[in-house]
């Protein structure tokens, strides 16, 4: 299971969202992100993420969106139940033949 999360999901979405406003307001000069990192007391490099995977998200930055990671993470899931579902099918398989096996030798034996 994950860690808890050090800051809400809103206080996220509005840094990232002053972030692009300051930005746009200065033309893009840098240090938007410190400056609003510095306003809201989070840490830059946090908000640094954030503002690097909304902009993945918006088509802005090459990289696997938000919406694709949750997907694959979800197919991985099913992928490893399957597998686990196919070992025990295999396991139960490889008995029948087994035990198929021992009832033919008792029976030629008898």
């Amino acid at each position: 299971m994950p860690a808890p999360r050090k800051y809400p999901q809103e206080l996220r979405e509005r840094a990232v969202r002053m972030v692009f406003e300051v930005r746009r307001q200065t033309g893009g000069a840098p240090g938007a992100i410190a400056r609003v990192a510095d306003q809201l007391g989070v840490h830059r490099e946090a908000l640094r993420g954030w503002v690097r995977q909304a902009e993945i998200d918006e088509g802005q930055r090459p990289g696997t969106s938000t919406a694709d990671a949750q997907r694959i993470a979800e197919l991985e899931r099913e992928v490893r139940e399957l597998r686990r579902a196919n070992e025990i099918l295999k396991a139960a398989g490889r008995k029948k033949i087994f035990d198929g096996l021992l009832e033919r030798l008792d029976q030629a034996g008898a």
